[in-house]
């Protein structure tokens, strides 16, 4: 069992990139989902003053949204699967865990609500289960980022 364990970091970085990686279809081909989305935050930020921002050209877009996600993916790709860039990992889970949180926070607190898609909420949910596992990341592999940093400025 403790095997099983020590290779927990891995399989849970895994995990969340496949689920962002499986999110960038719907945001890089201008899914009706994902302009339905985009468009709800927009227009609510519009009611607060700030149109635009989630729009395809806003600084919130689905598509740099997506390629922050596919960056995250990377970092927790690399670092689970290249054993001497293992301190990747916890930076992907770290970017992952604020991503995550914006989306979660949007979710909440915004007109979107949990079920935007009305498929049960499954959007929702997988954005809890990735800052979920992000969170333990971050928390488990924090030594290893410290070591990567002190050997790159050393």
């Amino acid at each position: 069992m403790p095997d099983v364990l020590a290779f927990a970091p891995q399989g849970i970085a895994l995990v969340n990139a496949a689920i962002f990686l499986d999110s960038l279809r719907y945001k890089f081909t201008d899914h009706p989902k994902t302009q339905e989305i985009f468009g709800r935050l927009d227009a609510w930020a519009g009611s607060h003053g700030a149109q635009g921002v989630f729009s395809r050209r806003g600084v919130f877009s689905q598509y740099v949204i997506g390629t922050a996600e596919l960056a995250t993916s990377v970092l927790m790709l690399v670092g689970a699967l290249v054993p001497s860039f293992s301190a990747l990992m916890p930076l992907g889970a770290a970017l992952s865990l604020a991503l995550m949180s914006g989306a979660i926070g949007f979710h909440l607190f915004t007109p979107l609500g949990v079920d935007p898609n009305r498929d049960g909420g499954g959007l929702f949910r997988a954005a809890c289960l990735v800052w979920l596992g992000s969170l333990f990341l971050v928390c488990v592999e924090a030594g290893e980022v410290i070591a990567f940093a002190r050997a790159a400025l050393a």
